[in-house]
């Protein structure tokens, strides 16, 4: 029970902690497994990419940013002759060009109301002229953002949907910011430049469709892709979700991401001002997927990503890129969130029951075996490309298992206190260990067996309370019982209880005693020669304790606890048992000290043994019986 509730309660609180919480750790956790099984993947057909980096020796070299649109427009150029499949910019060209002299001459016309200022600028340097040109003569693709107040008309780009496509999760925006349309009409494609940050701040998806101003258009990344493979459009279909552009067909997930491993391949780097000054070498843009954007940080292009803290948003779509290529998309399943659910449940079930059934040792490392197979399941569905987070079930199955032991180590240590409590007053210590260890090999609800009883009973008592002092008789009785027990122990015996001046043990309760009626006639001699010792000396003999008789005799008897709540007791009740009280009484007529039953005799060594009479037992009839030789 308490492990099921301890795994019950992890489970309550993960699904009532803040979403923002469970949201963020598992998406580390993926982060762990994705990062761990990317080496394991199988090797996929490499798109050739290159990444063009506007970094800091770039901007020392060339100037600060941002740069004038005919430097972008010569760096494009530079990239164009290289003869690339696409050319994707990660920089948002916002606006009209305000730098180029052209631009200055509009701007003083439009101030000054003077026409022959306006006429002058087509004869100017323009820089949104030859960036257009730049743009048109290469497979460029240019990219905008979504901006809930923006107003920027965005180039069409055909995608088309299948009946039934639902996109429930889809990132949507009223509207956008984009590049002016002189320049997204020479371009081959447009596609969204906006990261989506996790609830932890990272970026771990890149967009492969967004809602803007009510159409549906593709990612940066998304849009390269098509362009380098000579698409007209997207084909979106259900049944199952997957969307397609020319022979590419990938599957499509509910919010339109694509989830990146959190490790990035290397790939080349080429700086812009290697390009711009001629020193680059052009061969590893042939045939290539070329991105432009910034590493240094004045661009504003780092995003926090699982990989760094400062990782260029241009890696990032460089990434997508090739998990495009490679076919690799993480999704997550239908149903995931209570199919994992139901699997902690099944774990914390199997937790408990190996906690209850199985040796420590086992259960831990059975219990070990099951968090390394969900582990291993989990890294197994994710080179499936299914995202299914183990951590539920791994902590539901580990704090069940622990809420399991633990109650069951108290529960075996309250077991073993009550034993303890319960014999360690009537048994020899080593024979309480057994108990203890072998806590089934004891019946207390009660059993037929065969028990030797002995009874022990001292002449002369009752005289003897009344001669001697109460202090001084307290203390030769609390000798007396003291060394009878301790030989009763001694033989494998069992002290029933203590009656007055009176001793009645057991042999071969509660636990199996092998010869257990020579075992109790040993005892008896010992006893005889152990009081004779100890009333002879000391107190004892000031008092006049006087001799120990014993009857002792083997038979079947009824044995368990007898009594009601706290007060049971461990007791025997049978012929056996009443016939060793009466052979102890019959000492005062026979004179003897110890009297054997006939049954005990039988299973003792005849050559221990003298007949000592004949009686007629009321309700028995004629008796022989024995006293040690």
């Amino acid at each position: 029970m308490a492990g099921l509730l301890a795994g019950l309660a992890i489970l309550l609180l993960a699904q009532t902690a803040p979403s923002a919480w469970r949201e963020s750790l598992r998406e580390r956790v993926f982060d762990l497994i994705l990062g761990a099984t990317a080496a394991w993947r199988p090797a996929t057909p490499e798109i050739r990419l290159a990444f063009v980096a506007i970094d800091g020796a770039s901007l020392d070299a060339v100037g600060p940013w941002p740069w004038p649109r005919e430097t972008l427009a010569r760096l494009i150029a530079a990239v164009t002759a290289a003869r690339p499949a696409a050319i994707a910019m990660d920089i948002l060209l916002a606006g009209e060009d305000e730098r180029s002299p052209a631009a200055l001459a509009r701007r003083l016309a439009t101030a000054t109301d003077r026409a022959e200022i306006a006429a002058l600028a087509p004869t100017l340097a323009d820089g949104d002229r030859e960036l257009a040109t730049a743009i048109a003569a290469g497979p460029v693709v240019l990219g905008w953002v979504l901006d809930p107040r923006g107003a920027d008309a965005l180039a069409q780009v055909p995608v088309l949907l299948r009946e039934g496509v639902a996109l429930g999760g889809l990132w949507r925006e009223n509207g956008a910011s984009g590049p002016p349309q002189a320049l997204a009409a020479a371009a081959a494609g447009t596609g969204t430049l906006s990261l989506p940050g996790d609830e932890d701040g990272l970026v771990r998806r890149v967009p492969l469709f967004v809602g803007a101003g009510g159409a549906l258009r593709p990612g940066l990344a998304l849009e390269a892709a098509r362009v380098a493979a000579g698409a007209p459009g997207y084909l979106l279909s259900a049944d199952p979700p997957h969307f397609t552009f020319g022979s590419v067909s990938r599957p499509l997930p509910p919010d339109a991401m694509l989830r990146l491993l959190p490790s990035v391949a290397p790939l080349r780097v080429i700086a812009a001002s290697d390009l711009l000054q001629g020193r680059a070498d052009l061969a590893p843009l042939a045939g290539a997927v070329v991105l432009i954007g910034g590493s240094a940080p004045e661009l504003g292009a780092l995003r926090a990503s699982a990989q760094d803290p400062l990782t260029p948003s241009a890696l990032l779509q460089l990434q997508a890129l090739r998990q495009l290529a490679a076919g690799i998309m993480p999704l997550r399943p239908a149903g995931a969130d209570l199919g994992e659910i139901a699997l902690a449940l099944l774990c914390v079930i199997g937790a408990v029951a190996v906690a209850r059934r199985l040796r420590p040792a086992t259960s831990v490392l059975a219990t070990a075996g099951l968090v390394v197979a969900l582990l291993l399941g989990a890294a197994l569905l994710v080179m499936a490309d299914r995202l299914v987070d183990p951590t539920p079930a791994v902590t539901a199955a580990l704090l069940g298992f622990l809420a399991t032991s633990l109650a069951g180590f108290s529960e075996a240590r309250w077991r073993e206190g009550r034993l303890r409590r319960r014999f360690e007053q009537h048994l020899a210590p080593g024979v309480v260990e057994r108990i203890v260890a072998s806590p089934g090999s004891l019946r207390l609800t009660g059993e037929r067996r065969e028990v030797t009883a002995l009874f022990t009973d001292i002449e002369g008592f009752t005289r003897t309370t009344r001669e001697a002092g109460p202090e001084q008789l307290v203390a030769v009785l609390d000798g007396y019982f003291e060394g009878v027990t301790r030989i009763v122990g001694e033989h494998g015996g069992m002290v029933d209880k203590l009656v007055g001046d009176a001793v009645h043990a057991l042999f071969n309760a509660p636990l199996d005693l092998d010869d257990h009626p020579r075992r109790a006639l040993e005892c008896a001699v010992a006893i005889l020669a152990w009081t004779e010792r100890y009333r002879a000396s000391g107190p004892a003999a000031a008092i006049g304790l006087g001799r120990t008789r014993q009857g002792l005799e083997t038979g079947f008897a009824i044995v368990g606890d007898v009594g009601f709540g706290a007060k049971l007791d461990y007791t025997a009740h049978g012929e056996a048992v009443n016939m060793a009280a009466r052979l102890e009484a019959l000492n005062k007529e026979l004179g003897s000290s110890i009297c054997v039953g006939p049954a005990a005799a039988a299973r003792c060594d005849p050559a221990r043994l003298r007949r000592l009479a004949e009686v007629d037992l009321r309700g028995i009839g004629p008796v022989t019986v024995f006293s040690p030789v």
